[in-house]
């Protein structure tokens, strides 16, 4: 049987990234797939991010650009699915009707069995094609979630096809979030935290190591949640010890954090095994306490220095990434300023800021978003220029030691890698020059670091 060839384009985080390798995986038998391709293909599926205003207007601007070519008949089937879908259907159905289906986050069931479908239809597009038996429309390999009134079950099958290079792969823990800051519009989409089963994410992660996944990414809205759903208690250093079991697994990261109830067992943890990479990825979002408490985020100034020091102080040499919301209503110009400070003073070694924006349905599309736009921006560069220099300094400092690096491509004259202290996509790279060893990708090498600039340092194999 021809395969007909469907792209799916993954817009948002990580988590996005995941679902979209779950649903191809159960499409790969009908369809040849491509992840984020821009060769020609006959099915699109969009996977949608609405979770702030500029990833709101990639993920709308993306749908015109593929509605255009659905138009044309440059492709002859376009679906949209995700967060942004889940959010504004009605709306999103009513101003663009090239798309011939949108899904939300929880029909990934649902619209494997429609493109599967679409997929043997010779009559459709013409392509020669086999029945499909009963049977197999309920024994995808896919990703499944249903709502029950407020909650969410899981029907979860580990079957992955790779977006990522062979070598890395991330692992979604749970799904939603029982957090309610006050900005954040995950849980009205994702709705309600639910921790994957243990068993199945080990054997999920097994699965991973038998495909050459060296490195494995835990993400979660919230990691260190993980398990209370089920029985009250944090169950996640339990799950990152039974993922240690697998010795393929060279490097083990993990990806957004708490401050609040964030065990300490955690971090010792990291500093004891080597192989948990000393790097936590932890949203702080502000340190003036008015904001804080206005945000709903149950912790104050003194709680969240506290905990920045108190991880220094267990896992030494950690490298902390953090995100801020600048612009937040109500923000003054001297909460803005605390923030600087703090910034300046914890010396994050990653760090990224966007500017608030108000999202339909959270407590704070209530409050009076009074902080003009350009006021906003702006606050953003400052944050931005103060930690462009801090990761200048950070990277100097290094300049001389041996580190582990794990090279991810080749790229012009140079390998780039990583070490354990940078997550793929976001965080800074090392270049090794292509004439000085011959390197394969998904190798680790020892290399010394001899020179440093704001995101990247240079290497040389020792």
């Amino acid at each position: 049987m021809k395969k007909l060839k469907l792209n799916i384009v993954t817009l948002g985080c990580s988590k996005n990234k995941v679902d979209s390798e779950h649903l191809a995986a159960s499409l790969s038998k009908y369809y040849d797939i491509m992840h984020d391709s821009d060769k020609k293909s006959d099915v699109a599926i969009i996977n949608t991010c609405g979770f702030i205003g500029d990833a709101k207007e990639e993920s709308i601007d993306t749908i015109l650009e593929y509605a255009e070519l659905r138009k044309t008949n440059k492709i002859k089937k376009l679906y949209v699915m995700g967060c942004l879908s889940q959010r504004y259907r009605k709306e999103l159905q009513s101003e663009i009707h090239e798309v011939d289906g949108f899904y939300g986050v929880e029909s990934a069931q649902l619209i494997a069995e429609d493109i599967i479908k679409l997929g043997i239809r010779n009559e459709e597009l013409g392509i020669e094609s086999e029945k499909l038996k009963t049977s197999e429309t309920w024994k995808l390999r896919d990703l499944e979630t249903q709502r029950l009134g407020d909650s969410m079950t899981i029907k979860y099958n580990p079957e992955r096809l790779l977006s990522t290079p062979s070598h890395y792969a991330y692992l979604k823990i749970s799904e939603g979030c029982n957090r309610r800051c006050a900005f954040c519009a995950i849980p009205l989409i994702r709705g309600e935290h639910v921790s994957v089963p243990m068993e199945n994410l080990i054997k999920e992660a097994e699965l991973l190591a038998k495909k050459g996944v060296k490195e494995l990414i835990l993400i979660a809205q919230d990691l260190t949640y993980y398990g209370r759903d089920i029985d009250g208690k944090s169950h996640i250093v339990e799950l990152v010890k039974r993922l240690l079991e697998i010795k393929e697994f060279e490097w083990i990261r993990l990806h957004y954090g708490y401050p609040q109830g964030f065990p300490d067992e955690l971090f010792d943890l990291m500093n004891e095994e080597p192989r948990i990479c000393n790097y936590i990825d932890l949203p702080l979002q502000h340190i003036s306490t008015p904001i804080l408490k206005n945000m709903r985020r149950g912790v104050d100034k003194e709680q969240t220095i506290n905990f920045v020091k108190n991880a220094r102080n267990r896992v030494p040499g950690i490298a902390f990434r953090t995100t801020f919301i600048v612009g937040f209503p109500g923000e003054t110009e001297e909460q803005f300023e605390e923030l600087c400070d703090f910034v300046r003073e914890m010396k994050f070694e990653r760090a990224g800021v966007f500017a608030y924006s108000a999202e339909e349905g959270t407590p704070s599309y209530e409050m009076e978003d009074n902080v003009p736009e350009e006021v906003k921006q702006q606050r953003v560069d400052d944050i931005m220029e103060i930690q462009q220099n801090i990761s200048l300094e950070t990277n100097e400092r290094r300049i001389g030691t041996i580190e582990k690096v794990l090279i991810d491509r080749i790229e012009g004259d140079y390998y780039i890698g990583r070490t354990q202290y940078d997550s793929p996509e976001v965080d800074d790279e090392v270049l090794i020059s292509i004439d000085s060893a011959d390197l394969k990708v998904g190798d680790f090498v020892n290399a010394k670091l001899v020179k440093a600039d704001y995101f990247d340092i240079y290497g040389e194999i020792v």
